[in-house]
């Protein structure tokens, strides 16, 4: 898989970004320890060279902290892992306004979902950001009697 192809995600609707960057300012407002922490991250850069791969709810809280990581110098990919929380414009919006890879589309089959979890894997994690699933989720996926 090219690094370009994997640059550019998978979202339902790019049009629906500018709701989602709305949504997502909305929410950072409500969230000053993430904005404090973000803020700090842009000047001392801990992250930089690191790459995090993430499987979360993609929602405007947890985009404000894939922002707050990229901000940090990570490079940063998110994928949904739950397709049914996900937030269709936020997910578009962390594509096109904040360059962060999401592969997200809210009630995706089980093909495009795993698609979208084996794409987020093809960007080779360093520090793990697995929250709530762990290599076992994969593992038992595939598991046979």
């Amino acid at each position: 898989m090219a690094i370009a192809e994997l640059k550019k995600g998978d979202v339902k609707d790019i049009g629906l970004a500018d709701a989602g960057k709305r949504k997502i300012e909305w929410a950072g407002q409500q969230m000053p320890v993430l904005e404090s922490i973000r803020k700090r991250f842009v000047k001392e850069q801990p992250l930089k060279g690191l790459r995090v791969s993430a499987c979360l709810h993609v929602t405007s809280e947890t985009a404000n902290l894939m922002i707050a990581l990229r901000d940090g110098g990570a490079d940063a990919v998110l994928c949904a892992s739950n397709p049914l929380s996900t937030q269709d414009e936020v997910a578009a919006s962390l594509n096109r306004d904040y360059n962060i890879p999401t592969f997200a589309i809210k009630g995706e089959d089980n093909d495009t979902y795993y698609s979208h979890r084996n794409r987020r894997n093809h960007h080779r994690r360093d520090p793990p950001s697995r929250h709530g699933q762990g290599r076992h989720a994969e593992v038992s996926d595939h598991r046979r009697e």
